[in-house]
């Protein structure tokens, strides 16, 4: 029995591209003045503005924001490394956010249910509690974990195990919801259900092998549930 739900941030409660995209455009001038500059950024971070697209392969998706900082720090000689994991993180809490459902009606309807909410993202804590914050649902949550919390990143499952000692609940009874192959393989290295959404740039061809349900968004999880709970298939 599923008594708690913990998700990933981007691309499962926020839809990715819409949100991502326009941190992307926001951010290449706060790094960068010479606009001229900003393709080689631009083609590290995966991100193509004419296509409003991001690569599978981007580390926007699933690295955590020192790991992104490292990557673009050499294209960025004017930041100290410190310097530039600070301004990422302050414009990350800025994130023009895109909802991929209504969170406080989803959210809330879980928590209505008797489920235990948690988040793991690999963003790290600070912008991930504004972002819950500005959404309206910080207060929903249990727990919440980011890159910086002490429990590492995903694909590791420090951060869900954590959220399952706080709770005091079985790994096996808890589901694990993201978009990315990240979430899902930190799913089952702790032992949790995997649930794949489509809300960021994976495609269910690209979830399905390592889920045991790829859903179009964190709102069918209500009814995955229920056919769960009634013996029905998983769709």
């Amino acid at each position: 029995m599923v008594k708690a739900l913990i998700f990933d941030k981007d691309g499962t409660l926020f839809d990715f591209t819409l949100t991502w995209g326009a941190w992307v455009m926001g951010v290449l001038p706060v790094l960068q003045p010479d606009a001229a500059r900003h393709s080689d950024l631009l083609q590290v971070l995966g991100y193509d503005p004419a296509m409003g697209r991001f690569a599978k392969s981007s580390p926007v998706i699933g690295c955590t924001t020192p790991e992104i900082a490292a990557l673009i720090q050499p294209l960025l000689p004017h930041f100290t490394p410190d310097a530039l994991n600070d301004v990422l993180n302050q414009q990350a809490g800025r994130a023009p956010l895109q909802p991929a459902v209504d969170l406080p009606s989803t959210l809330g309807g879980f928590r209505a249910q008797g489920l235990r909410l948690g988040l793991a993202t690999n963003d790290t804590e600070g912008p991930a509690r504004a972002h819950l914050t500005r959404a309206g649902v910080l207060p929903l949550f249990d727990f919440i974990a980011g890159c910086d919390s002490g429990w590492g990143g995903k694909p590791a499952p420090g951060q869900l195990l954590a959220f399952a000692d706080s709770i005091a609940v079985a790994p096996a009874d808890i589901a694990m919801v993201g978009d990315s192959l990240h979430d899902l393989h930190a799913a089952r290295a702790a032992g949790m259900l995997a649930v794949g959404v489509l809300t960021g740039v994976a495609e269910t061809a690209d979830l399905a092998p390592h889920a045991d349900v790829v859903l179009h968004n964190i709102g069918h999880i209500a009814g995955w549930l229920a056919q769960r709970a009634g013996g029905g298939v998983e769709t």
